[in-house]
């Protein structure tokens, strides 16, 4: 398994500054103009990383060469899985890095004081993300990647705003605390989970 994910990072190592270019992109795109900012950049540059490994995956045909390896189809998606949290992590730690450094430097720009609770909700979300797309990848693979990319990154930018505005609402309504955010955590990382058996079957089904 340590292997599996290694080999992840090692593919990912060539393109380390394509996920450092999302990160500035993002950044200057969303922290001068939106109060939901941290959520933005974070979401976006983890749901980035990830769709940048399964598309090095694809185009390294690099599961025609695993399962030719003494490791089970369960095991590579689990690989998967385990580092698409790991990407969800980091792409939300280094927002609230950036946001931390902008309140210090520029308070001008008014930035919300962020939390814990707003680092869970941002990974909660890209776990959501990744419990819908796993499956339609694994599913689809190389024949519609490209597709299923292309909509997942237009749904974003399309719903970014929409979910800003709920989300201020159910915040300025006490909807938003811990409590409410743990229980709902849990229930996401149920939601993970039955993705990870689903994409599991789909795989160990799938003739490569």
């Amino acid at each position: 398994m340590l292997n599996l994910l290694r080999k992840d990072f090692i593919a990912l190592k060539s393109s380390l500054w394509i996920i450092l270019l999302y990160l500035v992109v993002f950044s200057l795109a969303f922290i001068p103009k939106s109060e939901m900012s941290m959520y933005f950049v974070g979401i976006y540059t983890a749901f980035g990383s990830v769709i940048l490994a399964t598309m090095i995956d694809i185009k390294n045909h690099n599961h025609n060469f695993l399962v030719t390896l003494p490791v089970s189809r369960k095991q590579i998606v689990q690989a998967k899985y385990l580092s698409a949290m790991m990407y969800a992590i980091w792409g939300v730690l280094a927002s609230y890095g950036i946001h931390w450094l902008v309140n210090l430097n520029y308070p001008e720009l008014n930035k919300p004081n962020y939390s814990i609770m707003d680092i869970l909700i941002s990974i909660d979300m890209v776990l959501v993300l990744v419990s819908v797309y796993m499956p339609l990848f694994y599913a689809l693979s190389r024949k519609g990647a490209a597709i299923i990319n292309a909509v997942f990154m237009i749904s974003l930018v399309i719903l970014a705003q929409p979910v800003a505005i709920v989300m201020s609402m159910a915040s300025e309504k006490g909807m938003i605390n811990m409590p409410i955010i743990v229980v709902v955590s849990i229930g996401i990382l149920v939601m993970f989970l039955a993705s990870y058996f689903a994409t599991s079957r789909l795989f160990t089904r799938k003739d490569l």
